[in-house]
């Protein structure tokens, strides 16, 4: 599949048809409410649906509650099996790479600023650290799992905040599309996929072609399930690449709610880490993953740490070799990595679950206040140029 500039604009006008109309619906009804009540009870695959639940989102639960039916199980536990090898490296790029891309798109950083939940950035980084982990547990997509009732309740969210924008006049639809569309659906796919896979690889992480394959290849199954239309999704890292560095040059660019939601993130890690010796260090890293034209658009202070940092991939380097060449290493960092993830999950978390409710009401001022094996590496594909 070739992209052009004509065709992502195409996907601008298409939303999520049945998202749309199950929260529609339920606004119509009146509904909303009693929904996000009974729907805090509902948080495992296989549950039974609580009493009393609208019938039409009764309807839509049933529709998605089965992951698709083209999944390859065996590439997915490869993806598992990745993420446990890399899980806090691939929780870094999340925080520091992907989240900051997502900033980096102005009308992304606008929506992200829409919604009352969505202005606090722990529940914001809480929602996409568990949405993830989630995904790789062993049994996400088997009875008791968690991860399939959390997409449902994604779709309906991102639904939710098409529905306000169009209700109350805050988008402008003729020049930006509809909002939350296929086209940026798609470009959140990419970030959280092969822009991490960047991260991952400028951080010296050593990793095998398959591993890269599989975890690209759930974040598609991930987007299937929170509605994105197969038909324009990139088949493989190849074409990701093209998806991306299109959707990137077509969009990125400097904005006040990218700066102000950065600097939320700022404060949010300095807040974590005890003391403020090591506060600058967060700032330089995302400088070091997204570049410093993207890290300037986002207000990054510049910092002495900006050097320093630019020696993580010699120390990660030294670690991966450890883990590659000893059994027990491997397994001694793969645990530390694990309780690393744990740790800042639980500290963004407070050890609660995370609800994703459909939000009755935007801001009122809508503008943002002041064991897969790793012999042969993973090479990035190479940029590709806009037509």
């Amino acid at each position: 599949m070739v992209y052009t500039e004509q065709s992502l604009q195409a996907l601008r006008e298409a939303g999520d048809e049945l998202a749309d109309a199950t929260v529609a619906t339920l606004f119509e009804r009146g509904e909303v409410g009693k929904f996000n009540t009974l729907m805090r009870y509902f948080s495992t695959a296989g549950q039974e649906l609580p009493d009393g639940l609208p019938e039409v989102a009764r309807a839509y639960l049933h529709e998605t509650a089965a992951p698709p039916s083209w999944v390859d199980w065996a590439e997915m536990e490869k993806a598992r099996l990745f993420f446990i090898d890399n899980n806090v490296h691939i929780s870094t790029a999340l925080s520091f790479a992907s989240m900051p891309a997502c900033y980096v798109v102005p009308h992304v950083a606008r929506l992200l600023s829409a919604t009352h939940g969505l202005s606090y950035p722990s529940k914001r980084m809480a929602e996409t650290g568990q949405f993830t982990v989630h995904l790789m547990q062993p049994d996400a997509f088997e009875a008791g799992g968690r991860f399939v009732p959390a997409a449902q309740k994604v779709r309906l969210l991102h639904a939710s905040i098409r529905h306000h924008l169009r209700r109350e006049g805050c988008w402008d639809t003729a020049s930006l599309g509809v909002p939350i569309c296929q086209e940026d659906m798609i470009g959140g796919q990419m970030m959280f996929s092969i822009q991490a896979l960047d991260a991952l690889h400028r951080l010296g992480i050593h990793m095998s072609t398959e591993g890269a394959e599989s975890y690209y290849y759930a974040w598609r199954v991930v987007g299937a399930m929170l509605g994105v239309d197969q038909e324009h999704v990139p088949q493989d890292l190849e074409q990701a690449r093209q998806f991306s560095d299109l959707y990137m040059t077509r969009h990125m660019g400097p904005s006040e709610e990218g700066a102000y939601l950065t600097r939320q993130l700022l404060d949010l890690y300095e807040e974590v880490v005890p003391g403020t010796l090591f506060d600058p260090v967060v700032g330089a890293l995302i400088r070091y993953l997204v570049g410093d034209t993207c890290a300037d658009w986002l207000q990054v202070p510049r910092t002495p740490w900006d050097t320093a940092v630019k020696a993580a991939p010699a120390l990660l380097g030294v670690l991966e070799t450890i883990e590659d060449r000893s059994p027990l290493g491997a397994w001694a960092l793969d645990r530390l990595g694990h309780l690393t993830t744990r740790f800042e999950l639980s500290s963004l978390t407070r050890g609660r679950v995370m609800h994703y409710a459909i939000p009755e009401h935007l801001k009122k001022a809508y503008d943002v206040p002041t064991a897969v094996p790793r012999a042969r590496r993973w090479t990035p594909p190479a940029p590709t140029l806009a037509p």
